[in-house]
This record gives C-alpha cells, structure tokens and sequence, in this order.
C-alpha cells in the first residue's frame, strides 16, 4: 500500500515528505520559491533555453508537489503541461492540500514514465523533465537508451532534455545517462555535436560527495554563457560542466539497455 505523505509548514513554504525524507518543497504564496538545489539547477537551465513569458509545452516525467510545474505557470503562463506521476494518493494528497493555481495548464497523469511517455505524440514537449524517484534512487527503465530513444521521439526540434539524477563521486552513473541521450538524440559520439552539460554544486561536480547533478541534452546548441550566469547568481557554489568535459570525463561509457539487459537503480544516497 502506496503511504501517505505527510506536509509540514514552515513560514511560506510546504515541505511534503514521504518516508521520513523530504521530497518536495511548495510555496503557494511564491511559487518561483525553489528550496531544493537541484531544483534551482533545472529551472536555470530552463530559463536559459526559454525566455519568459513565452509558453512551453512541458512533460515532466515524475510529478511529487509538483513545484516546477508550479514555477513553469508562474514563469511562463498558459504553457501546456503533463505530469506523469503514479503515485495517485501522493497526487490526490498534494491538490487537496495544495491546490494548483487559476488558470493553469497542468495535467497529471497516473502514469509511470515508460507507460506515459510511450503514449504522447512525436514533437509535442518543447521541453522534458525526469525527475522521478523510488525510494531516493531513479528507477532503471528510464534511464536505458530504449526509453531515452522514447523522450526523443517526444521532444520537438530545438527541444530540451533535463534530467536530476543522484551520483557518486565520478559521475559514471550520470556519464553512461549522458551517453544514452547522446545516442536516443542522434548525437555525435564526441566533436561540437555532443550536446550534454551538467550543472551541480561544486562539490558534486568536483567529485568530493554523492549529490544531485542535472543532465542537459539539446540536438541543439546549450546556451553555455547563459546557464553560467545564472549559477554565479546562485547562493551556493554550482557550476556548468561543458559538453567537451562531459565527454573525456565519460570516456568509455556506455548507455544502460533493457534489450541488453545492462540496467542500473541510480547510486543509494548515504544514510
């Protein structure tokens, strides 16, 4: 039986738990609120491919409070959104205590990542978010070159591929993720076409501690200027690893597959 989750206010902002652990962070009264690092991570990721306020069609794949979602119709009103979230109670407990704003353009759907993802229509997201977790690790079907090929069929040209993944010092779980989308998106294996970028905190990125890094991944050019801009406005240390240093960083890796039954949980965070 799928628990509960458990809300607990602090000033403006919703902390939702569940298990114990915080999961998502909502404030009503400021929805451009972003607690979570990470979090702060893929909007300034978004805000540097997509200029405010100019709608963008939006699949998240995993929904929790629903806080990018939140910040999406903030930023960018009348953007089309799709959550896909299976978890039903968390979803029906996270509107009846946190309800969605007027006028908003979210749909949730209880659906997992694969099941949602593989329903959706060819270019329809300007825009996709995996930020979907099982017991603090990201499941393996989403991250295998199979599904990845899947979000790629979904993302418009131009469009934008994100993706918070937890890691170890090293970042080879988050290398052989970049080498899938590197492969679903039809990218070169190395040269100005590997368009995948990581954004983190130093520490993280420096290979000093487990911690959250966001996966971007474009057909197109990354906007590398932009996205460094905005990490030095940030209140703590994050930086922009760039494609080229993603690639010699990940030499050798190779994408996750189900066809080759080469499947990974993302690293256990510490206790």
């Amino acid at each position: 039986m799928t628990e509960a989750p458990e809300f607990e206010q602090d000033g403006d902002v919703t902390w939702i738990r569940l298990h114990g652990h915080a999961q998502s962070a909502v404030s009503l009264a400021d929805p451009e609120h972003l607690a979570f690092e990470y979090v702060q991570h893929l909007a300034l990721c978004v805000d540097a491919v997509f200029a405010r306020p100019a709608p963008v069609r939006v699949t998240h794949v995993g929904g929790a409070g629903l806080t990018l979602a939140r910040w999406m119709h903030a930023t960018r009103p009348g953007s089309p959104q799709i959550v896909l979230e299976p978890d039903v109670v968390l979803t029906e407990a996270v509107r009846r205590e946190l309800p969605l704003p007027r006028g908003h353009r979210i749909r949730v759907r209880p659906l997992s990542g694969e099941e949602g993802v593989a329903g959706l229509a060819s270019a329809s997201a300007d825009l996709v978010i995996l930020d979907a977790y099982a017991g603090g690790q990201v499941p393996p079907s989403l991250t295998t070159v199979e599904w990845l090929g899947e979000m790629a069929r979904v993302l418009a040209p131009g469009g934008l591929f994100l993706a918070n993944l937890g890691d170890r010092p090293g970042l080879r779980y988050a290398a052989r993720v970049a080498s899938g989308a590197r492969a679903a998106l039809g990218l070169e294996a190395d040269g100005e076409g590997a368009r995948t970028a990581y954004v983190g905190l130093h520490h993280v990125l420096k290979g000093k501690g487990y911690g959250n890094v966001v996966l971007a991944a474009s057909r197109g050019p990354l906007p590398l200027f932009e996205m460094r801009r905005a990490t030095a406005r940030l209140a703590l240390p994050t930086g922009v690893v760039a494609p080229d240093e993603v690639l010699s960083r990940g030499a050798g890796a190779q994408p996750f597959s189900a066809a080759a039954n080469d499947t990974a949980w993302s690293p256990a965070p510490p206790d």
